[in-house]
């Protein structure tokens, strides 16, 4: 579990986040979505350590991170994994070389043991015979799921997703989002997803915080967005006419199975 107790941060005189506070519980994708400058990306910084507000405490499982001692700190690391929007892969580096790449630092198993774990995650991402191909040799879906195995190749509590749907079509998009739910719940990680996929909001949003302006304007799941009569966040979720159709036909579905019971 992580808290955000009152968190704070400025650059200068600008302030990007003014007072948040959120739980970010094991076993579900956590998501943060707003517009473009809303505070989405400095929240996430800051939950990771890199940067540090200026007022507030980023708690996992009741420990602040930047008041934890160098070793805990450095063990709490290697707790996170990372799936960067761009895949972040090495283009010299083959598949299995890429996902080899955190065992390689931050374990001392031998290599039949790092060989059995690459084997066991590309195994977990449907990519059972992409070990020996390059980057420039996969699809982008692909690559997104090269990503997700590095990112669990350590076996992280928490992991964090950078708009993992970005430059991907829908079908791709519903693939990497089925698999990063599937995951979060076998292995009951806490899993943080930045985003402005409306989809992934409404089909993997266990719990949802919605920024604006560099506040917390909006917090529930994506059940309760149907019913939400915050202006703002309806104007963000359903932009469209179509999805404005969507959704007072969703409410009307959901009255009637009230209604009848």
């Amino acid at each position: 579990m992580i808290e955000i107790k009152n968190i704070s941060k400025q650059f200068g005189d600008r302030v990007i986040l003014n007072d948040i506070s959120a739980v970010m519980e094991p076993g579900m994708c956590n998501l943060i979505i707003g517009t473009s400058g809303s505070g989405k990306t400095v929240l996430t910084k800051c939950m990771v350590g890199l940067f540090k507000p200026e007022k507030g405490n980023i708690l996992y499982n009741g420990v602040d991170m930047f008041t934890m001692d160098n070793d805990t700190r450095k063990q709490l690391r290697q707790q996170i994994g990372m799936l960067f929007q761009g895949t972040a892969l090495f283009d010299s580096m083959t598949v299995e070389q890429n996902i080899l790449f955190p065992l390689d630092m931050f374990t001392r198993w031998t290599s039949a043991e790092k060989k059995r774990r690459v084997d066991e995650v590309l195994d977990r991402v449907n990519l059972k015979d992409a070990h020996k191909r390059y980057p420039a040799e996969i699809s982008g879906g692909m690559k997104k799921r090269v990503g997700i195995a590095r990112s669990i190749v350590l076996n992280p509590k928490y992991l964090f997703c950078d708009e993992p749907n970005s430059g991907l079509d829908p079908q791709t998009a519903m693939v990497i989002d089925k698999l990063i739910k599937e995951i979060t719940d076998e292995f009951q990680i806490t899993t943080i997803v930045i985003t402005h996929d409306m989809n992934s909001v409404m089909e993997i949003g266990d719990h949802i915080v919605y920024l604006y302006n560099g506040q917390k304007q909006w917090e529930g799941t994506n059940k309760d967005i149907i019913f939400s009569k915050d202006k703002l966040l309806n104007d963000f979720i359903f932009a469209s006419e179509f999805l404005q159709d969507a959704k007072e036909m969703r409410m009307m579905e959901a009255n009637n199975t009230v209604q009848k019971k």
